[in-house]
């Protein structure tokens, strides 16, 4: 059967323009290939988990045009539940406008919207939905208040969590205590706890500060290097898989959505990160965020 993953969210109309090169301040590139996208890190992780064999019911919010409209249509084909995405009929659906280089890095600029109304209220209204799921999925894209309050509903109903803190934002470490599961990445681990982490030894110090402010289990995905996990009672790396690197924009979100699967259907944390491993390595040889996600029998093919 299948476990109930609740996701909370943003959802985002990515703008995209690839370039041979990011543009220096001041700087005009010609840029080549434009084109429009699904996106937002929570839509992301959403329809990551549905494509990966969980049944998914996403809450955000979206403007009142045809952005919003476009997103709800797609969660709808992604046999997303959408019954409680709240429409805001002053703030327009968000947007990103994203820059990607020849190697596949990318830029990226939010104009939240919508998903900065996103609010305590909101949550208030979909506590059923909490007490019938069993994983709690959040990221910081939407009010950091909003979020403050779905991890402290989450673990008043006894709900497993997982935050992805991105994009990070200095937390309250008492937040900390009510995780089940935290994945940030080198970058918003230094935000985080003001700690850089450049290797396995630093990511182990990192790792072992969370644990030590309450969190049960640490991922600290390292890109390329792959996904270093630690808890109480084992730390090890889970090498990244080797493709052909196009767009690495929801890379992360498509781990995390594959990692609340796995977790979901009881694999051991090494497996777990090896299937979220996985299905991030199919997202970064694809252009875009939702368009590139992977689905399970993709993954399962990596093993044949």
């Amino acid at each position: 059967m299948k476990k109930n993953i609740l996701v909370i969210g943003s959802s985002n109309t990515d703008l995209v323009i690839q370039t041979s090169h990011f543009p220096e301040p001041g700087e005009t590139v010609m840029g080549g290939v434009f084109s429009t996208f699904a996106g937002g890190k929570g839509a992301n992780q959403a329809v990551a988990a549905s494509r990966l064999g969980a049944k998914v019911t996403f809450v955000a919010r979206v403007g009142n045009d045809d952005f919003g409209r476009q997103a709800i249509d797609g969660f709808d084909k992604e046999g997303i539940t959408t019954s409680h995405i709240f429409i805001d009929e002053n703030e327009p659906t968000g947007v990103a406008s994203i820059i990607i280089n020849k190697d596949g890095e990318n830029t990226i600029v939010v104009a939240p919207g919508a998903n900065n109304m996103l609010s305590k209220t909101d949550i208030e209204a979909i506590v059923s939905l909490v007490e019938a799921t069993d994983i709690v999925l959040v990221q910081l894209e939407v009010p950091l208040e909003t979020v403050t309050f779905v991890i402290q509903l989450a673990h008043k109903l006894h709900k497993k969590i997982i935050l992805n803190p991105a994009p990070a934002v200095k937390l309250d470490y008492n937040l900390f205590s009510y995780l089940d599961i935290i994945t940030p990445n080198e970058s918003e681990t230094k935000i985080l706890l003001g700690k850089k982490v450049s290797d396995l030894k630093s990511a182990s110090e990192a790792a072992q500060v969370f644990l030590d402010k309450g969190v049960k289990n640490v991922v600290i995905t390292l890109g390329k290097q792959g996904a270093f996990f630690k808890n109480d009672h084992e730390e090890y790396l889970i090498p990244a898989i080797k493709t052909e690197v196009i767009d690495t924009t929801g890379a992360g979100d498509t781990f995390n959505g594959a990692l609340a699967v796995a977790i979901s259907e009881g694999k051991s944390w090494r497996d777990a990160l090896d299937f979220s491993n996985k299905a991030a390595a199919i997202s970064v040889s694809r252009l875009g965020a939702q368009s590139s996600i992977p689905f399970r029998k993709e993954i399962e093919a990596i093993d044949l």
